[in-house]
């Protein structure tokens, strides 16, 4: 019997290196390598239902690792931006600056 390739693999590869890549624009490569990841995921599942049938397993075990690890990193990033935000503008600055705005809002009745 023939082996059969596992779907999606070289996408998985690309989305995740993508995801690595995009990173650094505001962690906007959160989205290829979650999405990445899911795939590589639902691949591993159906290679588990049948091992023997398929063949490229090793490449959607690189693709989640890649994936997970740009995943992480674009988590990181967005906890960088909040972290910095905060330190720069000021906790009690930006909830100043929220209270006044919502209070706004509510006054104009939702109407910009």
């Amino acid at each position: 019997m023939e082996q059969q390739k596992l779907p999606n693999a070289t996408m998985i590869i690309v989305l995740g290196i993508l995801g690595y890549l995009c990173c650094c624009f505001a962690a906007l490569g959160i989205i290829p390598s979650a999405i990445a990841f899911f795939m590589a995921t639902k691949s591993q599942k159906l290679y588990e239902e049948k091992p023997e049938v398929y063949d490229n397993y090793n490449i959607i075990k690189t693709g989640k690792i890649v994936a997970l690890i740009a995943l992480i990193l674009n988590i990181l990033i967005i906890i960088i931006i909040i972290i910095y935000t905060l330190s720069t503008v000021g906790w009690e600055a930006w909830t100043t600056e929220f209270s006044r705005q919502w209070t706004e809002g509510l006054e104009s009745g939702g109407n910009y």
